[in-house]
């Protein structure tokens, strides 16, 4: 999750596309949450990373 919000940021700045520059951010926010939360001991989904 977090490497395809990176993707996305990285396609939404070369092509100036602002729609999938703000998905991209929310996909890295919430990978790093989730793994976040994995980390700690908590794994949501049966994963505990989302990279």
């Amino acid at each position: 999750m977090i490497i395809l919000g990176v993707i996305l940021l990285i396609l939404g700045y070369v092509l100036s596309i602002s729609i999938l520059i703000t998905v991209g951010w929310i996909l890295v926010v919430v990978g790093l949450i989730l793994t976040i939360l994995g980390a700690i001991g908590r794994p949501i989904g049966g994963r505990k990373t989302y990279l």
